[in-house]
């Protein structure tokens, strides 16, 4: 019989973004919308992505999501509010893996990972970070 796997708690996330429930979220079962989970992910990571006083986009840079995995755990009830936690787990050349989990009153409603790449907006092909911006990230990663 295999263990159910331990949920992650918002402690191990470094980054840190909250996002208000909104009655449009829910669905006819009167809970939030499967969807709005990736909104949520959406919410934190760019939120992460631009907070950290340094450009890692560089000039003529824009990150796209190349992957998105989300494990649903419980059900998520609107009114409220619910924090989102993410760390980064690697990073490429030219992309980054991000573990994140939606948080309901401090419990763990949904997990995922995320992987986006840097790319050059004129030619559209993946970027590799600058230095600077390597340096920012890779002192982040998941201890």
């Amino acid at each position: 019989m295999s263990e159910k796997p331990t949920l992650p708690v918002l402690a191990e996330f470094p980054f840190r973004t909250r996002d208000k429930l909104r009655y449009g979220d829910t669905d006819r079962q009167g809970h939030v919308n499967n969807a709005v989970f990736a909104t949520f992910f959406e919410t934190a990571r760019v939120d992460m992505l631009m907070a950290g006083g340094v450009d890692l986009m560089g000039e003529g840079g824009a990150f796209v999501l190349a992957r998105l995995v989300i494990d649903f755990v419980q059900e998520i009830n609107w009114p409220g509010e619910v924090e989102i936690g993410t760390r980064i787990t690697s990073v490429g050349r030219s992309s980054l893996r991000l573990d994140h989990a939606v948080f309901d009153q401090g419990v763990c409603a949904a997990r995922g990972e995320s992987v986006v790449v840097l790319t050059d907006t004129a030619t559209r092909k993946s970027k590799p970070f600058s230095d600077s911006a390597r340096a920012w990230l890779e002192a982040r990663l998941r201890a």
